[in-house]
């Protein structure tokens, strides 16, 4: 797996609080669950992305309020109307 750098302030953790570790975790999850939410990223790559298994990462979506299954309204009508 390759790796990100990602520089950031020295008081950044302090500021949210955080360890280091914790805030290093957290920036993993903004991205793996952002990346999800734009449709760029697939639960099981996000999941793994978190070192976490793909129902942990679903169940974790309902945190943030990010659908675990991310339909277009507007395709619905017609889908149910070819089924």
């Amino acid at each position: 797996m390759k790796s990100l750098t990602i520089d950031y302030p020295d008081a950044l953790p302090d500021m949210l609080q955080e360890t280091d570790s914790q805030f290093q975790d957290e920036v993993k999850w903004a991205l793996a669950l952002k990346l999800y939410e734009l449709g760029r990223l697939p639960s099981g790559l996000a999941a793994q992305l978190v070192g976490v298994d793909r129902v942990s990462f679903l169940m974790k979506l309902r945190e943030y309020n990010i659908p675990a299954i991310n339909y277009p309204p507007d395709e619905l009508p017609q889908d149910l109307a070819n089924a």
